[in-house]
């Protein structure tokens, strides 16, 4: 039978009867896949402590019967993440944003920039911690990977410009709208200052969570436009949203990278 090899993150486990464990992982070249580890609570030889959530590691697998689960051999821990693990917004944001890639993204869907930047985001939060930055940052970025991020610069109705300072943002009809097209329907105010803050975050490095520093008006504008955009793309509320917002609400005061 085939085997695989590759490096992964664990997003997530569940045990499963008394020494088993099912988990998902994003791996590059195969996207998000669920395998089952046999006996991995019991087998330090195989698994030891390798398949904590957040934890990048090597793992070996062979396929499942009928593109079921595949079929975890083995698992070689490469970094668990330790510092993360001391800080609870960091973890809260760590499963905020596993669970976000697995809503917008479907299983065995290869997105290598999606695991790059979710490799950048835990290595920041283990070094870092976790702040609203860092989330603005990640939401932004993986939104404009899945082809979900709206219209911003121009007006997403006529196409005309935008006059400032202040323009109406509704995700459900595309983006940006000028005053003109604005009227009627639901929609939030941004700063046009935060619209040329986010096309030049999508325009910058990828992986780059250090070094950027955004206003408190930013990070705030920032929340409307992302919830704005999420709920249109969203079947239901993430589970992990309302914790994440429990110990770090998004709002929380600015910082300078």
């Amino acid at each position: 039978m085939r085997e695989f090899r590759s490096e992964a993150i664990v997003l997530r486990h569940l045990d499963y009867g008394e020494s088993d464990r099912i988990v998902t992982f994003f791996a590059p070249g195969y996207g998000r896949l669920r395998g089952f580890a046999r006996a991995a609570r019991k087998s330090r030889r195989r698994f030891a402590a390798s398949l904590e959530p957040f934890a990048s590691v090597t793992l070996y697998w062979s396929p499942g019967r009928s593109g079921g689960l595949v079929n975890l051999k083995e698992a070689e821990l490469i970094d668990l993440r330790v510092g993360l693990r001391s800080d609870l917004p960091a973890i809260a944001l760590a499963g905020y944003a596993c669970e976000l890639i697995e809503a917008l993204f479907a299983e065995e869907e290869a997105q290598d920039q999606v695991y790059d930047l979710l490799r950048a985001l835990l290595d920041h939060l283990s070094a870092r911690g976790g702040t609203p930055l860092a989330r603005l940052l990640f939401e932004l970025r993986l939104l404009n990977l899945s082809g979900y991020i709206p219209h911003l610069l121009h007006c997403a109705s006529c196409f005309g410009g935008l006059p400032g300072p202040n323009v109406q943002f509704a995700a459900e009809r595309g983006g940006s709208l000028c005053p003109a097209c604005a009227g009627g329907g639901r929609s939030v105010a941004i700063s046009l200052l935060t619209i040329g803050s986010v096309a030049r975050i999508l325009r910058g490095p990828l992986t780059l969570f250090a070094e950027i520093g955004l206003s408190q008006q930013t990070l705030a504008d920032g929340e409307r436009l992302i919830a704005d955009t999420l709920r249109c793309h969203l079947p239901r509320p993430l589970r992990s949203a309302a914790f994440l917002e429990q110990v770090m609400p998004f709002s929380a005061a600015g910082e300078a990278g």
